[in-house]
């Protein structure tokens, strides 16, 4: 059956079914700001901290951000279908709860096998999850990584089968190197209709440029239409230090772990980029503020996941430890992280932007 009449799969004529009474309801995928979500854990046990977490995910998205659960700075690789499922469906009972109900979920479904990315993609959406983002596994890299072929027919399969649209991950940090050119996304995004988009961890900016001017021209939503037309395929930036000039390619905004520190900067940074498109005058009010977000993530990314929850233990008194075997940021690495002037210009700018008084 296929994933525009499935029932059972959580989507009907291509609309996501929410699971309450099978009412189909559809939360769009818009242009803009993404955070991938880190996972918190006890610390004495490493189970699952879900307080912490939905307190997370609602600080962000309060901020204009999106959530993305279950991704690399999630944690993905450490975590059990089972988990999965909670965290997606903690995440949807929270945003729903403080009346975030138009807020969608992307959740992360990569796993080592094409077979388990499916399975992932149907649990994912009979949690709550709007969509799905798919790295492909690094594990058979020497394989797959020059294997176009191979990649290709692992995103159209994936996309046929999931029950909800499906974002393609191309990060070759996390994928044993592996990394889509823009002419095989291109492809990928013409011929496949479940498709809605691409995160790009890559960093390339010429290869966004190049997709975006496919993708986004205006015919193209007329010639190659969405299976979920609330859907359409956005190209998203993996860093949020060229936003600015991406904007000007009609690229779609970013998903971004800095996003989790500064979500306010972050989506005031979006904001000040598209409206300098229309108007020249706030360019470089964006170039300023573009500098500051930029040599933030620089640093702050380099600091990896742990660095990441050190700042919001600094920030807002949680963050707690990595999942072993992934190791903690050493004390005196996370004191020079917080003390960095491009951490702190970025605090600076969040509490000014939140509301705060700036420290």
């Amino acid at each position: 059956m296929s994933a525009s009449t499935e029932v059972n799969g959580h989507s009907v004529n291509g609309v996501h079914v929410n699971g309450t009474n099978g009412v189909p309801k559809s939360r769009p995928l818009t242009a803009g700001i993404y955070a991938p979500i880190p996972t918190f854990f006890l610390p004495e046990t490493e189970d699952l901290d879900i307080p912490t977490f939905t307190s997370h995910v609602l600080r962000v998205a309060k901020a204009g951000v999106r959530p993305l659960l279950a991704g690399s700075m999630g944690e993905a690789h450490h975590l059990s279908h089972s988990e999965r499922v909670t965290l997606i469906k903690a995440a949807r009972q929270a945003l729903d709860d403080a009346g975030l109900t138009a807020v969608p979920i992307i959740a992360g479904t990569g796993a080592g096998s094409t077979r388990e990315t499916i399975e992932l993609c149907q649990e994912a959406a009979a949690a709550g999850a709007d969509y799905s983002i798919v790295i492909a596994s690094g594990y058979y890299a020497g394989v797959l990584a020059n294997n176009r072929k191979a990649l290709k027919a692992f995103w159209t399969e994936v996309a046929a089968k999931s029950p909800i649209p499906v974002i393609i991950y191309n990060y070759p940090g996390a994928s044993g190197g592996i990394d889509l050119d823009s002419d095989l996304i291109t492809e990928l995004a013409i011929e496949c209709p479940n498709l809605c988009g691409v995160k790009l961890t890559c960093g390339n900016v010429g290869k966004l440029t190049r997709i975006t001017a496919t993708v986004s021209e205006p015919s193209f939503s007329s010639q190659y239409p969405r299976l979920n037309a609330d859907a359409p395929f956005l190209v998203l930036g993996g860093f949020i230090d060229f936003v600015l000039p991406t904007a000007y390619v009609n690229a779609h905004g970013a998903i971004t772990g800095l996003a989790n520190i500064a979500p306010h900067t972050i989506e005031k940074l979006y904001e000040l980029s598209q409206a300098a498109v229309r108007d020249p005058s706030l360019l470089p009010e964006a170039q300023r503020l573009q500098g500051i977000v930029a040599r933030a993530d620089f640093t702050i990314a380099k600091a990896g996941i742990a660095g990441t929850k050190a700042l919001l233990e600094k920030l807002y008194g949680y963050g707690g430890l990595t999942r072993r075997p992934l190791p903690p940021i050493e004390p005196e690495a996370g004191a020079s992280l917080w003390a960095h002037p491009h951490t702190q210009d970025i605090v600076r700018v969040e509490r000014e932007l939140s509301g705060k008084v700036a420290a």
